[in-house]
């Protein structure tokens, strides 16, 4: 009981700053929930927000919140033993089991310089990196030759 009541204090202040870690909230409860495998096909959100509207408060205090597993238990069929062992050995409240999404293959894809085509094909060399401002502007040529000149440096010093 103990450690059930150490994870509700946990889990009462997760996400929430100003928490005394004496009241739980429905999205509190449900990520306790979540992350501790209570909520699966037999449980879901919609259960668990039905019972706990029932008591008629937007948080419960520790003794209200064992009287919501207990109605909950008890309208599912399920042990409330097994709820409450599967609640304290969960760990500690935080994000876990987090897969990297499909949003890395895609950034990857597109930011692949080697499949970049057209006027974006100049800004990258052969590796990848970037030219800088080489790469986005045509910087005039300050030799002095006139512009277009085909036979720059091929005049014969010796005369």
């Amino acid at each position: 009981a103990a450690a059930f009541k150490e994870q509700f204090k946990a889990f009462s202040k997760f996400g929430d700053t100003k928490s005394d870690g004496k009241h739980l909230t429905l999205s509190q409860s449900d990520k306790w929930m979540k992350q501790a495998k209570v909520i699966d096909k037999k449980i879901t959100t919609t259960d668990t927000g039905i019972h706990f509207k029932k008591l008629k408060s937007m948080k419960l205090s520790f003794e209200d919140y064992n009287k919501f597993l207990d109605d909950l238990a008890k309208t599912k069929k399920v042990e409330l033993n097994e709820i409450k062992s599967k609640l304290v050995n969960c760990g500690a409240p935080g994000i876990h089991h987090a897969t990297p999404g499909k949003a890395a293959e895609t950034v990857a894809r597109l930011t692949d310089t080697s499949k970049y085509t057209g006027s974006h094909k100049q800004r990258f060399d052969e590796s990848g990196k970037g030219k800088g401002i080489a790469g986005r502007k045509d910087l005039p040529d300050a030799s002095g030759y006139v512009t277009g000149y085909g036979h720059k440096n091929t005049y014969d010093k010796t005369h």
